[in-house]
């Protein structure tokens, strides 16, 4: 998906810049970037590809070569970026959060009116650089945000390094999130308000839907009120989120436990302990081992000196080997004993039958797994969750294939909890990996835990139920 962080400050920038946009890590693995404005001395930019390597492993040592009192830096899962931009809005740089789904017909349409695209990676156009030239499209800068928030299918959020200040703007559902902070002298916009607490920010906003801040050194301004409707997306808090980040006021840790609690308060199955698969199962497990009253047994444990992200490789064949890799489990916490594990979500589910069998050869009498959220029916047309690229990379989508012969068959039968349809695909996928016992969250729960309206939070890739 990507995270940013951007600052702004009456005193030198880079250290809350480069600690502040590192907090974002767990959220993208591709790209790197970081870029500062100094009076006198313009933009100074970099770049580094973190695919075989940590953010502050690229940037560590040029932390010298940065010099000014604002800058913007992003962990980003797509194209290169910061974009740096010279127009008649003047000079800016510009990170994005973003999917845009109609790539092909902006880039004819910008070509058609005499632009270029010279940011290409792979042979293909950056989409930083493509929304930055529509962007430059409008009279100002507001209005070529919401150029962009007419033009672009999918959504977008955005930092602008300005040379009077930085301008965040959250895409027009609130798919994503923007959170300000403060402190004495300084201003900041993140993804993640992970960033916050070790550099002494305290969280002021949370950007609103389609709103347009300007933030300085000594104050904040709204350019664009915030939109009535919000679509915030839910896997924030099953998965994406890290532990201490909040989003419209809701902790991820705190969303994670209160699930498990309530999912162990309506499960009559009988445990010895449960575990958390790390790291995004961990609360949810925490929550459920209280709602039980059962020992959480730390049965297996993530080696995080040499894993410490949460996101893996793009390439399947790397992934499904970094999944083994990193997660070591414990006989001595699980041997003869009923052993209930916890994890985020079943994506494609390709690495759990492994996961399973090996629970069974270290000593588990019995398995059983209970995850955080709803069966995934539908691909996400919104952001970029997780590397997917079609509704057939979806365990769930798949097993409706096998069952149906047709993978589009009542599907909103399928995504209904308790529905023939829905316990049949529950008790398939169990069937398929061996488990004594298999429950996903119900909808209603996850909601309930959020503590968001329903109507507030995107729950596409369980319901099928956004369309704009």
């Amino acid at each position: 998906m990507g995270g940013f962080f951007g600052t702004v400050k009456k005193t030198e920038c880079v250290t809350d810049l480069f600690y502040g946009t590192d907090y974002n890590s767990h959220v993208g693995t591709k790209r790197g970037g970081m870029v500062t404005y100094a009076e006198g001395l313009g933009f100074m930019r970099s770049i580094h590809s973190l695919e075989n390597a940590y953010f502050r492993n690229k940037f560590e040592d040029e932390l010298s070569k940065f010099k000014g009192n604002s800058g913007i830096g992003v962990i980003s899962d797509t194209d290169p970026q910061p974009i740096l931009i010279n127009s008649h809005l003047g000079k800016f740089a510009i990170v994005t959060v973003a999917k845009v789904n109609n790539m092909p017909e902006l880039e004819k349409e910008l070509l058609a009116k005499n632009m270029h695209l010279s940011e290409m990676s792979l042979s293909k156009t950056n989409q930083t650089e493509l929304i930055a030239l529509l962007i430059i499209q409008g009279k100002d800068f507001v209005d070529g945000i919401e150029n962009v928030f007419r033009k672009i299918k999918g959504s977008c959020s955005m930092l602008i390094l300005t040379e009077d200040g930085i301008i965040a703007a959250r895409d027009q559902w609130g798919r994503t999130p923007i959170v300000i902070g403060k402190k004495d002298g300084a201003y900041a916009a993140t993804s993640e308000s992970t960033s916050f607490p070790n550099l002494d920010y305290e969280i002021e906003k949370y950007v609103g839907p389609g709103e347009i801040i300007r933030l300085r050194a000594d104050g904040m301004e709204q350019m664009r009120k915030p939109n009535e409707g919000m679509q915030i997306c839910s896997f924030l808090w099953v998965y994406y989120g890290f532990p201490v980040s909040c989003y419209e006021g809701r902790n991820v840790e705190e969303v994670r436990f209160a699930s498990g609690y309530k999912m162990a308060k309506q499960d009559v199955s009988e445990v010895d302990c449960v575990c958390g698969i790390p790291d995004s199962g961990i609360g949810m497990a925490m929550g459920y081992a209280e709602g039980k009253n059962v020992p959480y047994h730390r049965a297996i444990t993530k080696y995080t000196p040499t894993w410490p992200r949460s996101f893996t490789p793009a390439n399947q064949e790397m992934r499904s080997l970094v999944a083994k890799m990193k997660l070591i489990p414990n006989r001595a916490m699980m041997d003869g004993k009923r052993v209930l594990f916890c994890d985020d979500s079943i994506v494609r589910g390709t690495q759990l039958q492994d996961n399973v069998d090996e629970m069974f050869n270290y000593g588990a009498k019995e398995v059983h797994m209970r995850i955080a959220c709803p069966p995934l029916i539908y691909s996400c047309p919104f952001i970029g969750f997780s590397s997917s690229k079609g509704d057939l990379e979806l365990l769930s989508r798949r097993v409706i294939k096998d069952l149906e012969g047709d993978e589009n068959k009542d599907l909103d039968k399928y995504a209904t909890t308790g529905s023939p349809q829905y316990e049949r695909l529950v008790e398939e996928i169990r069937k398929r990996f061996g488990l004594t016992s298999l429950k996903f969250n119900t909808l209603e729960i996850l909601i309930e835990a959020i503590g968001l309206p329903k109507c507030k939070v995107c729950t596409h890739c369980f319901d099928g139920s956004s369309h704009f």
